[in-house]
């Protein structure tokens, strides 16, 4: 990999809902983080193609009382182990810990997290790969000029294709796909194909259109 500043490869991800299951009740403990099918070998598969993976999260359920950060460490904790499993890594977690009522500048659909990964890594946020389950996801990547991706897992899953298309029309550049594993292979395959490799990539559902 790449020394971090210009020139690295970065991709961002939510994490609740893309690569975890997520719960009605908050996810408020390590037991209660679940990966969903795929997502942590994915992650791990972008690692090994040069991808450093980063995470930006709103985790209201800390200002709301229900977890403390003992138990946010906890669960990253967990996530990094069982990635660690997969040879894989995430270099590091960014999170909201407050509620909508905050009005911070760091919850998505607001652009803080985000300018705080551009300067902790000393990069350009212009076309950095960000994939999410929800609009505020998408629309936070697009404030900051990041490259917009949507999986159909989480929250995404239940969206209608009406709303499917008010989005794109908010969002234009937006791309879609089926889940974390088949956003790795989509990113994997682009750019080996922009460096002239044509080795094959293991595919998995592919990208929906």
């Amino acid at each position: 990999m790449t020394p971090f500043g210009v020139g690295m490869k970065l991709v961002i991800l939510d994490r609740d809902g893309t690569i975890n299951h997520e719960r009605d009740d908050y996810i408020k403990s390590a037991d209660e983080w679940v990966p969903l099918p795929g997502a942590l070998e994915a992650i791990a598969r972008l690692n090994h193609a040069g991808w450093h993976v980063v995470v930006a999260t709103n985790q209201s359920g800390i200002g709301r009382g229900l977890f403390d950060m003992a138990a946010l460490n906890a669960m990253h904790a967990r996530m990094n182990q069982q990635l660690a499993r997969h040879g894989g890594r995430v270099e590091a977690v960014f999170f909201c810990p407050h509620t909508p009522e905050d009005q911070c500048t760091c919850r998505k659909p607001l652009p803080g997290l985000f300018n705080l990964i551009g300067q902790r890594f000393g990069v350009s946020l212009a076309g950095v790969p960000m994939v999410g389950d929800l609009p505020r996801d998408v629309l936070a990547a697009q404030s900051v000029g990041c490259e917009p991706h949507l999986v159909r897992t989480g929250q995404a899953a239940t969206m209608t294709e009406t709303e499917l298309i008010d989005l794109r029309q908010r969002v234009s550049d937006l791309t879609i796909h089926p889940d974390l594993s088949s956003f790795a292979d989509f990113l994997i395959l682009r750019d080996r194909r922009a460096h002239g490799e044509d080795s094959p990539v293991a595919t998995h559902m592919g990208e929906l259109t």
